[in-house]
C-alpha cells in the first residue's frame, strides 16, 4: 500500500509539475501561484509518508525545509522575502544533513563547491553591488554561502539522492540568479523550475534512501 502511495504521488507531482512548467502561459494569473505550490505540497506528503524508520529527525527537518520552501515560492513575488524563506528552508536541509555522517567530503568536491561560490559570488553579487543594491548584495552572498554549505553536508549523508538533490537545487539557483541578476538566458524559467522540482522530489526521497543506509549500518 506504501508503495503504490508512493508510486500515486509521485505520478501526482510529475503532472502537476510538468503542467507548470510547459503550460505556464494557459494558466490564468490568478492561479499561477496556487499550481507553483500544487507539486510541493505534494512533495511535502511524498516526505511524510513514510512512517517507523528510525530516523524521525531526518524526516523532520527534511520536512521542515520543504515547508519553507514552499512559502519561498509563493513568496517570492516578494524577492528578499522569498530569497529569506528559501534561505532558512536551507538551514533545516543542513540540519537534517549535519545529522547523519556517513562518508567524507572528498577534498576535491570541497575545492569545486569553493571555487564555484567564490566565482558566482564575485559575478552576481558583484552585479548586484555595481548597481548600488547593497542590502540584495550581501542577501545574494550569505544564500550562496547557505546553499553552497547545503551542497556539501548533502554529500556526508552518504545518500545519492540528497547529494543530487542538494546539486540541482545549486544549478537551479544559480540558473535563476543569472537570469535575474546578470542576463537573460533561453528557457530560463523551463530549466529553472525542472532542476527545482527534481532537487526537491530528490531531496524528499532521501529520507527513504537514508532510512535503508542506516539499517545496513546498524545491521
Amino acid at each position: 500500500m506504501r508503495n503504490l502511495s508512493k508510486k500515486i504521488l509521485l505520478t501526482c507531482i510529475t503532472l502537476f509539475g510538468l503542467y507548470y512548467i510547459f503550460f505556464f502561459s494557459h494558466i490564468t494569473e490568478s492561479l499561477i501561484l496556487i499550481f507553483k505550490v500544487i507539486p510541493m505540497l505534494l512533495i511535502i506528503i511524498l516526505a511524510a509518508l513514510p512512517k517507523n524508520l528510525g530516523i524521525k529527525k531526518y524526516q523532520l527537518l527534511i520536512i521542515i525545509g520543504l515547508v519553507f520552501c514552499m512559502v519561498g515560492d509563493y513568496t517570492l513575488q516578494w524577492f528578499l522575502i522569498g530569497l529569506s524563506s528559501f534561505l532558512i528552508g536551507h538551514i533545516f536541509y543542513i540540519f537534517a544533513f549535519l545529522s547523519t555522517n556517513e562518508r567524507q567530503v572528498p577534498n576535491w568536491a570541497k575545492i569545486v563547491l569553493l571555487v564555484y561560490g567564490v566565482s558566482m559570488a564575485v559575478w552576481i553579487a558583484g552585479t548586484v553591488f555595481s548597481s548600488g543594491e547593497v542590502v540584495l548584495g550581501i542577501a545574494v552572498i550569505a544564500y550562496i554561502s547557505v546553499i553552497l554549505t547545503m551542497g556539501w553536508t548533502a554529500i556526508r549523508t552518504g545518500s545519492k539522492f540528497a547529494t543530487i538533490g542538494a546539486l540541482l537545487f545549486i544549478s537551479s539557483d544559480s540558473y535563476l540568479a543569472i537570469n535575474k541578476f546578470v542576463m537573460p538566458l533561453p528557457f530560463s524559467h523551463e530549466v529553472i523550475m525542472l532542476t527545482y522540482y527534481g532537487a526537491q522530489i530528490l531531496i524528499a526521497l532521501s529520507i527513504l534512501q537514508y532510512s535503508e543506509i542506516r539499517s545496513k549500518v546498524l545491521q
